[in-house]
């Protein structure tokens, strides 16, 4: 797998369109290959912001999550939130980079997804490509940030093993390889957290992945989430003191 940082302007808010970025910085992307894209230059892009100074932050986060826990009950005052089914700090809110703006999670990434996946086919005149919609995360017990997956579009986010026999011929039961946050985290890695200036990545020489002309079906995207009670956290998240926060 080969992973390569493409740098960027200094992307603003409502300066310009992400397909604009896009025209500017790409010259060629050869057949099976995935873009990944953070999610802060896709709502930079959008205009999914908010000043600085003109909302209490804890009220907007508490706006954009389905579940929060007060920023109290924390060490370092941050609110744990559940946004969009994934666990996450802030609601995915986020001032790095955002020269005075709060800067939200993409209105829409699974459109966006798709879309760009579209343009990509289009212009380079492949069958093969993906797209990847990607943001930083914390993991419980672990120090420092991975990548998560957003949305994508243009391959099969899941590598199904079930039934599938291992080195000793016994039949894997439950696992599946989730190729999506796979590729988010090693894409992540390599964009960097501070002033690398490098938000999208091309990812390439990917043999494991399934690529897909179709969009991703409701089925497929569902597929990704587990229920609260069957997860295998679920005793731990089910009592922890949860709020409710604005979003459905």
């Amino acid at each position: 797998m080969n992973i390569t940082p493409i740098r960027t302007e200094k992307i603003t808010a409502n300066a310009q369109t992400l397909i604009a970025v896009l025209d500017r910085v790409l010259t060629g992307i050869p057949e099976q290959s995935v873009l990944v894209i953070t999610s802060k230059i896709i709502s930079l892009c959008e205009g999914n912001v908010v000043a600085i100074g003109s909302i209490d932050k804890q009220k907007l986060i508490e706006q954009e999550s389905e579940l929060y826990i007060p920023p109290e009950k924390s060490k370092y005052d941050i609110s744990l939130t559940v946004t969009r089914n994934t666990l996450i700090p802030t609601a995915g809110i986020d001032e790095s980079n955002g020269n005075g703006y709060y800067v939200l999670w993409p209105r829409n990434p699974e459109a966006t997804a798709r879309e760009v996946r579209d343009y990509l086919a289009k212009r380079f005149n492949i069958n093969d490509v993906g797209v990847l919609i990607s943001d930083s995360k914390t993991t419980p017990l672990h120090l420092g940030t991975t990548g998560v997956s957003l949305a994508y579009a243009g391959f099969s986010a899941l590598n199904n093993y079930i039934d599938t026999p291992d080195l000793f011929g016994r039949k894997l039961k439950v696992t599946k390889a989730n190729v999506a946050d796979g590729l988010a985290a090693a894409a992540v890695l390599v964009m960097g957290e501070g002033n690398e200036q490098t938000p999208l990545v091309l990812i390439t020489d990917v043999p494991f992945i399934r690529f897909a002309a179709d969009a991703p079906t409701k089925n497929e995207t569902d597929e990704l989430h587990i229920p609260l009670a069957d997860d295998i956290y679920s005793p731990l998240i089910e009592h922890a003191p949860w709020k409710k926060g604005g979003k459905k």
